[in-house]
């Protein structure tokens, strides 16, 4: 089986509506249309640019607010999969669930489903700054071209959740992020390739670049794209199939084999999935 994936680097600056947000996005899903792409995933925090376009007395908009985005959210990218025949990863939307307020992944599938992961490891920013809440649940979703997990920037830092992923089923795992300098961007990108190599799986990873001056906390973006894979013969040596120019406003495209991961599993240089000792430390429980 194979998937061709697109990754976005969005670009965030100061929009004035909705519809220049949606614009946007359209712009990226018809260049990822043109490469053909089978998924195609946004960064984390992305519509936090939505929060630009400010209020009646000029000040930005709250945290709080971008909820009251979300139909529209849902309902743009919902639009946009069908019409593309394409699975959208619409990186991270703010919801809110009994007076909480999630950061949720969002897959919409061609044929309008929506399945949702909220970010289960929450930064001590998200958490003093905007009072986010920590989701408490993975789940591994099926794809006609396999299956895939969504986890969120801090999430990649955790080997536990990866590992219980890979043993769920997950292939491709989605890293949505979001980090504001070279310290954080860097961090995550390690992680991504650590995990690719621990449970030989595809990491598709992105990140916002630009800026949104009116906006506390998204004011930073350090962002690039890349397509990690595990580090073995069949794959690049440096375990990187295509990445972005760093802080450029781009997409990058890569196809991904799967066949070539159960390969390396089974008689690979190193086969870190088959020899991880369960004896010693379980997947899950």
């Amino acid at each position: 089986m194979k998937m061709r994936v697109s990754a976005v680097q969005y670009h965030l600056h100061t929009i004035g509506s909705f519809e220049e947000f949606a614009r946007q996005a359209e712009h990226y899903m018809k260049t990822a249309e043109e490469f053909s792409a089978d998924f195609v995933l946004f960064p984390e925090f992305f519509t936090t640019q939505l929060m630009s376009i400010g209020s009646s007395d000029g000040q930005a908009l709250t945290i709080q607010e971008l909820p009251d985005f979300t139909e529209q959210y849902r309902n743009l990218f919902s639009g946009l999969a069908r019409k593309t025949g394409m699975h959208i990863i619409g990186g991270t939307h703010v919801i809110r669930k009994r007076d909480k307020l999630y950061n949720v992944a969002h897959l919409f599938y061609p044929d309008g489903r929506v399945a949702e992961q909220a970010k289960l490891h929450i930064t001590p920013t998200e958490v003093t700054e905007w009072n986010m809440t920590p989701g408490d649940g993975l789940e591994v979703f099926e794809t006609e071209k396999g299956k895939i997990a969504m986890l969120t920037c801090y999430d990649i830092e955790f080997p536990e959740i990866v590992r219980m992923a890979k043993a769920k089923g997950a292939d491709v795992i989605f890293c949505p992020s979001c980090t504001d300098d070279r310290h954080g961007f860097h961090r995550v990108r390690y992680c991504c390739h650590a995990r690719a190599v621990e449970n030989q799986v595809y990491i598709v990873a992105t990140g916002t670049v630009g800026s949104l001056p009116t906006v506390d906390f998204m004011r930073g973006n350090f962002g690039q794209a890349a397509v990690i894979t595990p580090n073995d013969v069949p794959f690049p040596p440096r375990g990187i199939l295509v990445e972005g120019e760093i802080n450029d406003d781009m997409i990058v495209t890569a196809d991904l084999d799967l066949e070539l991961l159960y390969q390396v599993r089974e008689k690979g240089s190193v086969t870190t999935w088959r020899d991880r000792r369960t004896d010693l430390y379980t997947d899950w429980k």
